[in-house]
C-alpha cells in the first residue's frame, strides 16, 4: 500500500483519491467474508461479548476473533474490555446501509439469472 506524508495529501489531489479509494476498499475487503457480515448482523440490535457471538453464530473463539480483529481494525466495530468481557459494537450504523443495499444487489442479481432459467 502506498504511504502518503501529509504534505502530499494537502497539495497532491490524485494522492488523496487514491487514498480515499484505498480506504473504500479496505472497508469493503473487511466486509467480505460471510461470517464478517454475520457477526455484524449479530450486533445489529447492540453491544455483545464475544462469548455471547461464538455460540450464538456457531463459531469457534479463534475464528471468530480472528474476524473481529479485522472488523476492529478497520473501524467498523469498537471494543473495550469489561472485565474478563470483551464486548463489541458498530461504530457507524450506516453500515447495515451497505450491507442493505448489496442484499438489494444480490436479490436482484438472482432474479436476473432465474429469469434466464425459466426462459430456456
Amino acid at each position: 500500500m502506498s504511504r502518503y506524508s501529509y504534505s502530499q495529501l494537502l497539495t497532491d489531489g490524485s494522492a488523496m483519491k487514491k487514498t480515499q479509494e484505498e480506504l473504500k476498499a479496505n472497508i469493503l475487503t473487511a466486509l467480505a467474508h460471510p461470517n464478517r457480515i454475520r457477526i455484524l448482523e449479530s450486533l445489529k440490535n447492540g453491544v455483545k461479548c464475544n462469548c455471547e457471538i461464538a455460540p450464538e453464530l456457531d463459531l469457534e473463539q479463534s475464528n471468530l476473533s480472528r474476524h473481529l480483529k479485522i472488523l476492529v481494525q478497520e473501524g467498523i466495530l469498537v471494543s473495550w474490555k469489561e472485565g474478563l468481557r470483551v464486548n463489541y459494537k458498530v461504530a457507524d450504523k450506516r453500515i447495515f446501509d451497505i450491507l442493505a443495499i448489496s442484499g438489494d444487489v444480490a436479490r436482484k442479481q438472482a432474479e436476473a439469472r432465474i429469469e434466464v432459467l425459466e426462459e430456456a
